[in-house]
């Protein structure tokens, strides 16, 4: 074969092509073309239902509680990222509002703004952090505080902001979610002491149920969006403009954490950490908190949360780079260096899958 006519293509180092997200998007075609009917999607909706119960179970019993308590002495930090998380986020949403419905139609703007009231991510924000020679150790606890808080706070938040016209969500609507997550959870934190060994010894085997329950909730969810014929109100334009909206929400937050941490006098190493925790929605927790709360309408739902996913992973992999590169700013005697993080904490103690 000559070369020259058949060059080797190459995917840039700094652009993350998720194997995950390649998944997803199979999911999706798998779901458009032979969608679940009749006795196959009930199946596949209680299915759907256990394995989400099972993923928010391992959640809980992989989080480390000690680990989380030693990490509320930097308190002002996850205060921090749980302010961008939890309060920039979805004051940007509603800010989105005005375009409805020349940019964004209803429905994809529920989405957008459903993906503002998501919790953080915890794997990515550590690799970043660790890349951009950030505090590691804050990025772990910060992410893994927002996910905790999230299972509380994202439903709650969704149903003032959202409201029950527009996405079905309402008081049975939150009452699964703590039947589905919240329970299970809280059951894998008191069965931690007894079965941590057993997930450690398994942590490749139990990684690819984590993928493969939130894979079979967007087959799930996508195939009753087919049934329900709700992807013939997504045009090629609306979704160029929907990445258009969440360019500029994710270099909105991007600058604000980065800023504002700088504002509030942390250092870099604290700012690195704020700026990659305090940017970022996890795809893990999202999409089973979206089946429950949309239905039917959970596939247009978590479309803009799946586009934010990857586009978060191109961009802050550039940034994590760069800031790699440049030089620490000097420091002065009689202040010290930044400690080496503790061999205790060098594992995520919460890493849901797919982030």
């Amino acid at each position: 074969m000559n070369r020259r006519l058949f060059p080797r293509i190459r995917i840039p180092s700094w652009l993350p092509v998720d194997p995950y997200i390649l998944a997803l998007i199979g999911t999706v075609v798998l779901a458009a073309l032979l969608p679940a009917s009749g006795t196959a999607a009930d199946l596949a909706g209680g299915a759907s239902t256990g394995a989400v119960a099972l993923l928010f179970f391992l959640y809980g019993a992989r989080l480390s509680t000690r680990e989380m308590v030693d990490g509320l002495r930097h308190w002002r930090l996850h205060l921090t990222v749980l302010a961008c998380t939890f309060l920039l986020f979805p004051l940007l949403g509603l800010a989105a509002r005005g375009l409805v419905p020349f940019v964004l139609t209803p429905e994809l703007y529920s989405g957008l703004l459903f993906l503002c009231l998501v919790p953080s991510t915890v794997q990515s924000s550590i690799a970043f952090t660790s890349m951009a020679r950030g505090n590691v150790a804050a990025a772990i606890c910060a992410g893994s505080f927002s996910s905790l808080v999230g299972i509380v706070i994202t439903p709650l938040l969704a149903a003032l902001l959202i409201g029950g016209g527009a996405a079905g969500i309402s008081a049975d609507s939150l009452f699964r979610i703590v039947a589905q997550l919240l329970l299970p959870f809280l059951a894998g934190q008191l069965l931690r002491r007894w079965i941590v060994g057993f997930l450690t010894r398994h942590r490749a085997l139990l990684g690819l149920v984590d993928r493969g329950s939130v894979l079979l909730v967007v087959y799930t969810a996508f195939s009753q969006g087919m049934a329900a014929g709700i992807w013939h109100q997504v045009t090629p334009a609306r979704l160029a403009a929907l990445l258009g909206v969440e360019a500029a929400l994710l270099a909105a937050m991007l600058a604000l954490s980065w800023y504002g941490g700088k504002r509030l006098g942390f250092g870099r190493p604290d700012r690195i950490a704020i700026q990659f925790a305090g940017s970022k929605k996890s795809l893990a927790a999202g999409l089973p908190m979206a089946s429950v709360l949309f239905g039917a309408q959970a596939s247009l739902a978590v479309l803009p949360l799946m586009l934010f996913h990857q586009m978060q992973l191109m961009v802050c992999a550039v940034i994590a780079k760069r800031r790699a590169k440049a030089p620490e700013p000097p420091r002065h005697p009689d202040v010290p260096g930044p400690r080496k993080r503790p061999a205790s904490i060098r594992t995520p103690v919460f890493t849901p899958a797919g982030e």
